[in-house]
Parts: C-alpha cells; sequence; structure tokens
C-alpha cells in the first residue's frame, strides 16, 4: 500500500507554546514545500490569526493548483478583553477567539480566513473542535459548509478533533469529504481505529495529526510529554519498550510512529506539525526509507 502523503501543521509556526519568528515561518513552509508537502493545515486559532497570516504570506509565490488549502471554522476572533483567558499561543496580539458555529460565525470565519490566507479560495473547510456544541455543529456549523460546497466556495467538508466519538456520530450523520483526528491513532492510543475502518467504509478521508502525541514517540526520555502534558509513567514504559523494539531493528522511533500512521487505508495526509526547516528535515527523513510491514507490525505489537 502506498503512504500517505504528508502535510504540514501550522500551530507551531502560530507561536504554539514559544515565539517564532517571521524568517523562521517563512523557512519551515518552504523546507515543507521542498520536501514534497502538498497539504497545509491552518486555523484561525492558531496564534489568533497568526497562522493563517504567515502560511499566507509563505505560499503566495507557490502555484495554487498544486496543494491543498485547509482551515477551520467554529471560532471568530474579537477585540480581547481585560480577563483574557491563558492561552498556548504567545505575542497574540490584542484578539481572543470566541466559539461560534452559527451560520453567521461561519461564513464570517470563512471570509475573515480567505483575507488572512491572501487567497481566493480553500480547498478544505473543517468545523473545529466542537466538543461542547455538537447541537450547534450539526444543526448550523455543517450545513453551512455543505452549502459552501454545492456553491463551488470549497471543495471538501470535514470536521477536526481530538475525540474519535463524536466524529464517528457526524461521519453516520453529515455527507463529510474528510475528518481530522489527532492523537488517537498513533503507536501509542488505537482508540481510534473503529472510526477509521467506518471512514474507510464510507469513503471518508482520514486526515491524521498528533502522530508524535506531542513528542514522546521521537523521544521518550525524562520528562516527555504525551499529548501536551508529562508522560504518566505506564506511558512512557510503552514508549520506551517501542524505542528499544525499533533500536533492536536499526530503525528511529520517529520514523514507527510516522509510517505506522501512513499506513492506514483510510488515511489521506498525516500532518507534521513543525517551526523549524531542521524539524522538517527530521520529519522527512522519518518518511524514508520504507520500513517492511512485517517489521513495523512487531514494533507496534510491543506497546
Amino acid at each position: 500500500m502506498a503512504l500517505a502523503a504528508l502535510g504540514l501543521g501550522t500551530a507551531p509556526i502560530g507561536n504554539m507554546f514559544t515565539g517564532v519568528t517571521e524568517d523562521d515561518a517563512q523557512a519551515t513552509v518552504d523546507a515543507a514545500w521542498d520536501a514534497g508537502f502538498r497539504y497545509f493545515d491552518t486555523a484561525p486559532f492558531y496564534g489568533y490569526g497568526i497562522a493563517e497570516e504567515r502560511l499566507g504570506r509563505a505560499l503566495r509565490a507557490r502555484p495554487r493548483d498544486e496543494y491543498i488549502l485547509a482551515t477551520k471554522v467554529g471560532r471568530v476572533l474579537e477585540p480581547a478583553g481585560a480577563a483574557r483567558a491563558e492561552t498556548i499561543f504567545r505575542d497574540v496580539g490584542a484578539v481572543e477567539p470566541r466559539f461560534d458555529y452559527s451560520r453567521d460565525g461561519v461564513l464570517r470565519s470563512f471570509e475573515e480566513s480567505l483575507r488572512r490566507l491572501d487567497t481566493d479560495r480553500i480547498d478544505v473547510l473543517l468545523v473545529h473542535d466542537p466538543d461542547l456544541h455538537e447541537d450547534d455543529a450539526l444543526r448550523t456549523a455543517f450545513p453551512t459548509l455543505l452549502e459552501l460546497r454545492e456553491q463551488g466556495a470549497i471543495s471538501w467538508v470535514g470536521c477536526g478533533m481530538n475525540q474519535y466519538q463524536m466524529l464517528s456520530r457526524f461521519v453516520a450523520r453529515v455527507d463529510l469529504d474528510c475528518v481530522l483526528l489527532a492523537g488517537r491513532y498513533t503507536l501509542l492510543d488505537r482508540s481510534g481505529a473503529p472510526l477509521l475502518e467506518q471512514c474507510a467504509e464510507r469513503g471518508v478521508r482520514v486526515v491524521l495529526g498528533g502522530v508524535f502525541n506531542t513528542g514522546i514517540l521521537i523521544d521518550p526520555g525524562a520528562g516527555a510529554t504525551y499529548d501536551y502534558t508529562r508522560a504518566p509513567d505506564d506511558v512512557l514504559q510503552r514508549a520506551r519498550r517501542l524505542r528499544d523494539a525499533c533500536e533492536a531493528r536499526g530503525i528511529a522511533l520517529g520514523a514507527a510512529a510516522l509510517q505506522f500512521a501512513q499506513r492506514h487505508r483510510a488515511v489521506h495526509t498525516v500532518l507534521i506539525g513543525a517551526r523549524s526547516a531542521a524539524e522538517i528535515a527530521t520529519d522527512a527523513a522519518f518518511a524514508a526509507p520504507r520500513i517492511d510491514d512485517a517489521v513495523l507490525a512487531d514494533v507496534a505489537a510491543t506497546a
């Protein structure tokens, strides 16, 4: 089976956890392009607009028909109040996101993303993180996206979440083209596997994010993080068994993690979040050479 394509996730160049310079953001996108990445995923939430603006500038000179551009709806950006909530993004300016899955909110988000991305079209539009807004997503957000698709304003309608249960319900009830599932189909967490099978049966493309579970599946050393927090001891031990199994077979743990995610028949694209050209080079090296299927299965069994 051919490996799924690689895509760039742009939350890191939206100053996630630490600031990124304009030059480094441009270099990251350039390196991804040179490495063959042709799917670029962003969102208004990432850096509160910064990631979209940087991605738009970085892609401006690229042939528009040669890549897929994906962004999201569900949050609109408003002037920040005096008591702005804490955020994982740095240097975000005087704005903050507000959940809004209404028709007006979706259309506003879409138009503002077009402006920030400096483009006349978005290929993939995803409802973003409707964990506490399932009814609103079904009643207003998805119908609005389906209208945009019917009008030819977008090509794919989808939903992006960190959980598989609600995504499964959406796949059953909405005419989706794709889903973005983060962190739930990895060497350490395969809870999303039933969703992937459901998508394969229905012809829904799967885009996977978080395939390194925020770092532990690259380096499970002391202080490793798992899903944005310090890894519990039992998860750390499982990751170290995977690392040892990889070392015994002469492969990198990160390569096994990436290629495991790429192998599922439903997976269209695997997103790699990066904040520098050096990180892109490391991730691209994980994708080649191809790990033998039997070797990868043996490694996965050790978790």
